[in-house]
């Protein structure tokens, strides 16, 4: 499970109605490229060595699983997007839209094409007032200063004065009416991935499941029969400690919370691979467990085609799962939508995600988001 990328984007324009331009280009940067995560207002300032029109500044914060050149690609095929032109001539030019990066991470990166961080960040007030508006905590791995330090000592005596808001495109997306979230899916279908990226994405508190600890599991794949109660109880039993022990150390009044399992999964799987008079004393352990357990706000299911699951299994590469076959993944399936048809104390909302890429695909991962405010909303 990796992390996102923090990347710094800087934003200029002093053609045409810059404001709108600047606001159009940040929809497209969360649209194609990451999920924008905070917006500094705009700034006016003139222009930084040539004569022309003032230019309006912004900066922005992004997450992403791009590279920095991947960044950079896109980034450019934004600015084509809203009209801009790149000349070879040599020197500053005006321009419709400008699009920098100034920060990937605190990573230190020299190219031909980039370098990171920009070389003349700390001379320029436009560069660094609206990364101190974005309040991030990142130090300059060459010069080793905050942005507060940079402003500071900064050379450039210009006048950068700020004149309009911005609206951040999360501002959108509000998980005020929910306070703990649990996704589930098959496995492979990237609960765990997505549960990550929007706890991320949001700065909420996490959930994950324990399931690398468990010695069972290995075992379980080679000799099912044998080693499936075994298995069963041995995360049920982890789930309920986990659970037990997590939720009550939150404020779920206050804290928000994101977990990336839901405990009656457990009875799922145990459905699926238990003989009946196992399941059955299972069962009778689950409900007097389950009743003590708080239940989620909502509840997402990951509804991914088998097909797409093993895909999704074999990229990952653990080599206890590649023995997972499709009609394991189709009974896994269908037990959770019987499962969840027959459920009422559940808000529970399914998400169709085969052929969606929520890493890959930024626009993906918005519709997911839509479709979680959607439910909240209504």
């Amino acid at each position: 499970m990796r992390a996102q990328h923090q990347v710094i984007l800087s934003i200029g324009s002093n053609q045409g109605e810059r404001l709108e331009t600047i606001k159009q280009c940040i929809a497209l940067i969360h649209q194609e490229i990451g999920t924008v995560i905070q917006v500094s207002r705009v700034y006016e300032t003139a222009a930084w060595g040539f004569d022309s029109d003032t230019f309006y500044n912004c900066a922005l914060v992004l997450h992403t699983y791009n590279s920095a050149p991947q960044v950079l690609l896109k980034a450019l095929e934004v600015e084509q997007k809203l009209g801009r032109i790149r000349q070879n001539a040599s020197g500053y030019q005006s321009r419709i839209i400008d699009i920098d990066m100034i920060a990937f991470d605190e990573e230190i990166i020299d190219t031909e094409t980039l370098t990171v961080p920009h070389p003349l960040m700390q001379d320029r007030k436009f560069v660094l007032l609206p990364f101190q508006d974005l309040k991030v905590k990142w130090t300059h791995p060459v010069l080793h200063k905050t942005i507060s330090e940079l402003i500071e000592t900064s050379s450039d005596e210009g006048e950068c004065v700020a004149v309009a808001n911005l609206e951040c495109p999360l501002q959108n997306v509000s998980f005020d009416k929910i306070h703990y979230i649990a996704f589930e899916g098959n496995i492979g279908a990237g609960k765990t991935t997505l549960a990550a990226k929007i706890s991320e994405d949001f700065n909420t508190k996490t959930l994950f499941e324990r399931f690398a600890e468990n010695s069972f599991l290995a075992k379980f794949y080679k000799d099912q029969e044998r080693y499936a109660l075994p298995l069963e109880l041995s995360f049920l039993v982890d789930r309920y400690q986990q659970l037990s022990e997590d939720l009550v150390a939150l404020d779920l009044q206050k804290d928000f919370l994101v977990a990336d399992y839901h405990v009656f999964k457990s009875l799922i799987f145990a459905k699926v691979t238990l003989e009946e008079e196992e399941y059955q004393l299972y069962k009778n352990l689950f409900d007097i467990i389950y009743k003590e357990i708080p239940k989620p706000d909502l509840y997402v299911y990951l509804l991914q085609h088998p097909e797409q699951l093993l895909k999704n299994i074999q990229k990952r590469g653990r080599d206890y799962e590649q023995l997972i076959s499709t009609e394991y993944l189709e009974k896994i399936n269908s037990a959770y939508l019987d499962y969840l048809n027959s459920q009422t104390d559940l808000n529970i909302l399914i998400i169709d995600v085969t052929g969606k890429d929520f890493v890959n695909n930024q626009s993906d991962y918005l519709f997911i988001l839509d479709e979680i405010h959607k439910r909240i909303k209504n």
